[in-house]
């Protein structure tokens, strides 16, 4: 079994520290996108997990958004959900609140504890996949589990 990178083995130790007997991968090639993941994965683009921060325009405060990797976020409905105007965060911020740079942006192990919402369309499926801190890592879960690791609001996104 070949090593992970620092940013990926932090992932697998929480997921393990967590109870969790998933296994990150890392690939040569990028996971980056969406439609990169689902190629590496071979699943369904669906199936990705995207993990978008946004920033509340008054409180500052980050905002997780986990969209399926087919879905457009509709910014006014995560408004309505969380009580006030967002916009999408900068490089800077969300390295700032996850810790992660943008295309790593696992779903769990942040920096800061953020309001979460996850995307109702993950309820189609089994098993996802989603980013484990560095742009070329992933890895698959039980949909169940997702809400269980987030304490994310299950919510219409699009």
């Amino acid at each position: 079994m070949s090593t992970l990178s620092p940013s990926a083995q932090k992932i697998q130790n929480l997921l393990n520290e967590l109870g969790y007997e998933y296994t990150v991968v890392e690939y040569a090639k990028s996971t980056h996108t969406a439609q990169e993941a689902a190629d590496r994965a071979g699943c369904e683009l669906g199936q990705i997990v995207k993990s978008l921060i946004f920033k509340g325009r008054e409180t500052g405060k980050p905002i997780l958004i986990l969209a399926s990797g087919s879905n457009r976020v509709n910014e006014k409905k995560i408004s309505e959900y969380a009580g006030e105007d967002i916009a999408k965060a900068d490089a800077e911020f969300v390295r700032t609140v996850t810790g992660f740079a943008i295309g790593g942006v696992p779903p769990i192990g942040h920096a800061q504890p953020m309001e979460t919402y996850l995307d109702e369309d993950f309820l189609k499926y089994q098993t996802i996949w989603a980013a484990a801190g560095a742009p070329n890592a992933i890895f698959e879960l039980k949909t169940e589990d997702l809400q269980k690791m987030t304490g994310g609001a299950i919510v219409l996104i699009k």
